[in-house]
């Protein structure tokens, strides 16, 4: 039979630990907070509003595309996008606000991390051995979530939301806290949305759910996956198809690893 986890401790020595790992995790958002505070010019120069620009990455290549296939509809974001700022206080709320979320994506790691290490000692080793990796996937899966948001989603929906128009009387200057908001809801939700696996990795770990139970649901997965897209980006097809697509590879991989961790489960019951 297998050893339990060590080190027990009482209910408020449990919430005594849990204090300390938020509070880490707070200072690492707040110390990464800071850098970005003090780097305004290149958080929102090369990466906020880069996404509006002719010169960023995806922009140049879907207009080379565009050159190479003779479809000028390819070729997005070749206005600069006129931003204004109608409060007093408006540049200095988004400037701390900007600062924020970029601490919390970039200290991720380490806030899983601290979450992990809080987990850690209620585990049993077996089960300490299959989640070590955990960490180190989390993470990456975070990065290309952000990653795929911040490259292919933004700048579609910068140049479909951007450019929509009711009308020609109608002159669309953007209000600058409007698209800060677009910009970090789409790179935090697609950051977050990639963490499936891992969400499913834990559920199966403690037989929540099945590889049998998501597959019958995996309609309602599709529509669900459908709805998400929807909220994510802009009320464009191909953005939508872009967002939705991704979501169903990782919920099939996400029945890939419930599968694995059943038959984990029985081999350790076998043996």
């Amino acid at each position: 039979m297998e050893d339990k986890p060590k080190n027990e401790m009482s209910f408020l020595d449990h919430l005594e630990e849990l204090r300390w790992h938020l509070v880490r995790s707070f200072i690492s958002i707040f110390i990464f907070a800071i850098l970005a505070f003090i780097f305004k010019e290149f958080v929102f120069d090369q990466v906020i509003l880069a996404p509006s620009t002719p010169e960023f990455l995806t922009n140049r290549f879907l207009c080379n595309l565009s050159e190479t296939l003779q479809m000028p509809a390819l070729c997005i974001n070749q206005t600069r996008l006129t931003l204004q700022n109608i409060n007093m206080s408006g540049q200095f709320t988004t400037h701390i606000w900007v600062s924020f979320i970029a601490g919390v994506i970039v200290a991720f790691p380490y806030i899983f991390w601290e979450f992990w290490s809080f987990m850690k000692p209620a585990l049993y080793p077996n089960e300490v051995k299959h989640s070590r990796g955990a960490l180190f996937f989390s993470s990456i899966l975070f990065i290309i979530g952000v990653s795929f948001s911040y490259y292919i989603i933004c700048p579609l929906s910068v140049h479909f939301l951007g450019n929509y128009h009711v009308s020609d009387q109608v002159e669309n200057i953007v209000n600058l806290g409007s698209y800060i908001s677009t910009i970090t809801s789409i790179v935090l939700a697609g950051g977050i949305i990639f963490e499936l696996p891992i969400v499913i990795f834990f559920l199966a770990k403690v037989g929540l759910v099945t590889s049998d139970f998501l597959k019958k649901y995996r309609r309602h997965a599709l529509v669900v996956a459908l709805l998400l897209a929807a909220i994510i980006t802009p009320p464009d097809i191909v953005s939508q198809i872009l967002v939705c697509l991704p979501l169903i590879v990782l919920y099939e991989a996400g029945i890939i690893i419930a599968k694995k961790m059943e038959r984990k489960r029985e081999s350790e019951m076998a043996e």
